[in-house]
């Protein structure tokens, strides 16, 4: 059994910085790629970014390319994302999932395990 935990949401202010982390129970953290997607209000699940079992592939969301960074350690089972010059726009609940596979994807059915989510809300 897998779960995902992630934690790092809040209220901040346009502009600000915030790290979302999630944590994974289980075995072989280390062999599937991870990602994050975001839902708003009324809006359907997106994908925010990704990333392979080893780091050294990585994929982003043309909205938040520039600004958000996702990182992962294999010894802590944890991935990141750390999130600069937050807008209203994102504001969302953030979910990181784990990949079907080794690679960073950014299809949402590519991923079998989901978290519960944790809020962002960024105030203009």
């Amino acid at each position: 059994q897998v779960t995902l935990v992630e934690s790092g949401g809040g209220l901040v202010q346009a502009g600000g910085s915030l790290r979302l982390s999630c944590v994974a129970s289980g075995r072989n953290f280390n062999s599937y790629g991870m990602g994050w997607f975001r839902q708003a209000p009324g809006k359907g699940r997106e994908f925010v970014a990704s990333i392979s079992w080893r780091g050294d592939t990585d994929a982003y969301a043309d909205a938040v390319a520039g600004r958000f960074t996702i990182a992962r350690d294999n010894a802590k089972n944890t991935v990141y994302l750390q999130m600069n010059s937050l807008k209203p726009e994102d504001t969302a609940v953030y979910y990181c999932a784990r990949g079907r596979t080794a690679q960073a994807t950014s299809a949402w059915g590519q991923y079998d395990y989901w978290g519960q989510g944790t809020q962002v809300t960024v105030s203009s």
